[in-house]
């Protein structure tokens, strides 16, 4: 069976939390639930790692404004780690190419990490807090419950994350005044501590 639907899923959750899917897969692998996994996600260095970054983006994921910052600083890496995820999994099952995987997993995480950054802008223009906690709640859960599912049935989770990617696509594409709204305002911040830095300076 090709490897690609779990690729294509694996992509997609790493575009939302990538130390999530290192960690799962490392688990589906060591437990025997999967054999598509390498044994390179296995190792115990790797589990503890991801589970420590995974801890850490659980809370900073939560955060309004915290959480904006902390995309801004994993743009490069979820898709990186996208497509080492695919790579790794197209290694192991020898039905894909490893330069196709990497580029599906890779480009895939970009795509989600587009959706989530986004979408967390224009949450960090509402005025209360909660929503942040909902919406990386309702991350966490959905990428942990359809990367479980695609271990047993990849096609069908692949075909679930397609729709979730374009939905957030689309919905992206209405929030795009909200997101300038989330720029104007984190700009004035950095423009008005920048004068009282200035202000505070001693006088020459």
């Amino acid at each position: 069976m090709s490897v690609l639907p779990l690729v294509f899923t694996s992509g997609w959750a790493s575009g939302i939390n990538a130390y999530a899917v290192v960690l799962l897969l490392g688990i589906f692998g060591a437990t025997g639930l999967s054999d598509d996994v390498p044994e390179s996600l296995q190792r115990p260095e790797i589990l503890i790692t991801a589970g420590v970054l995974l801890l850490c983006e659980a809370v900073a994921d939560k955060i309004p404004y915290v959480d904006s910052v902390w995309d801004s600083v994993h743009t490069v890496i979820r898709p990186a780690a996208g497509a080492w995820v695919g790579a790794l999994l197209a290694g192991q099952s020898g039905s894909l190419s490893d330069l196709a995987a990497g580029a599906i997993g890779g480009s895939t995480a970009l795509a989600s990490h587009t959706v989530k950054a986004g979408t967390r802008m224009a949450i960090n223009t509402s005025p209360e807090p909660f929503s942040n906690f909902v919406m990386s709640t309702a991350e966490d859960l959905g990428v942990a419950g359809i990367l479980t599912f695609a271990m047993f049935h990849p096609e069908a989770a692949a075909i679930i994350a397609g729709v979730l990617l374009l939905a957030g696509l689309l919905a992206l594409f209405f929030l795009i005044s909200r997101i300038r709204r989330f720029l104007r305002r984190r700009a004035q911040r950095r423009e008005e501590k920048r004068l009282a830095a200035r202000v505070g300076q001693p006088p020459d």
